[in-house]
């Protein structure tokens, strides 16, 4: 795909753009107020400016962007990514599932991305990538498999402004969540409060009404939604929905 059809909006996330849930934030999880990032993977692309619109009460975009290799699905690329940028109301947040990400990860943050978010498995030196994705002005994610442990990753923590917790297997949208990630999204915040450092916790992968609760307890602050945001009839209101469950759960 090289273009969006449909109703065009422009996105206007320079450098000094603050997430909406934190321009505004009253409740917040941990000190760091609770983001929701859906998914486009589940979107109608035939009319994807459109269903961009569908998510502008949301606070960043989520692209997933697969190449075949890294993960067995293949989807967009820098091209299609330019375009969804130019059409977002919102700003983008690129999920990196490709090999040497070290060779094409830049390119997506030439492209307008805000967030680049590229996995431990496939980095070859994934600090130096960090430094050079945060040196073109944008946020630098690292993305953890369920079976990739979070402890080699943690005395690394300053180089990061995210740390994705993947509670599916990378590749495909609609997979059931995997309770068994949820004690390394705990050890993923502990060690964040720990050094004191604005790192966010992002989880992807099953997220719904009926998991969100728990992924925020655990201490995610950024949620990834695809199918319960897109397979809704009204996607703000279960954005609000979402938004609103994981708020609650940081109370208790």
């Amino acid at each position: 795909m090289n273009h969006v059809t449909g109703a065009a909006a422009v996105s206007s996330a320079g450098p000094g753009w603050v997430p909406r849930a934190i321009r505004g934030a009253g409740r917040t999880l941990a000190g760091v107020a609770v983001q929701i990032s859906p998914s486009i993977l589940t979107a109608d692309f035939s009319r994807l400016a459109d269903e961009l619109m569908r998510i502008k009460d949301a606070d960043w975009a989520h692209v997933d962007v697969m190449d075949n290799h890294f993960v067995p699905n293949l989807t967009l690329g820098l091209h299609a990514v330019e375009s969804i940028v130019r059409a977002s109301p919102i700003p983008v947040d690129c999920h990196l599932m490709i090999d040497d990400p070290d060779r094409w990860a830049p390119g997506y943050a030439d492209a307008g991305a805000r967030s680049v978010t590229f996995h431990a498995e496939a980095a070859r030196a994934p600090v130096r990538l960090a430094r050079e994705l945060r040196a073109a002005g944008v946020r630098a994610g690292l993305a953890l498999k369920p079976a990739t442990p979070v402890e080699p990753y943690l005395d690394l923590l300053a180089e990061f402004d995210m740390i994705l917790v993947m509670t599916v297997e990378p590749g495909f949208g609609g997979q059931p969540f995997l309770d068994l990630c949820l004690p390394k999204i705990r050890r993923t915040r502990d060690a964040v409060r720990a050094t004191g450092l604005d790192v966010w916790v992002q989880v992807d992968g099953g997220v719904s009404d009926g998991t969100i609760e728990r992924c925020a307890d655990a201490g995610a602050d950024v949620f990834v939604a695809g199918s319960a945001v897109y397979g809704a009839q009204d996607a703000a209101g279960r954005i609000a929905q979402l938004r609103r469950l994981a708020e609650d759960a940081c109370r208790h």
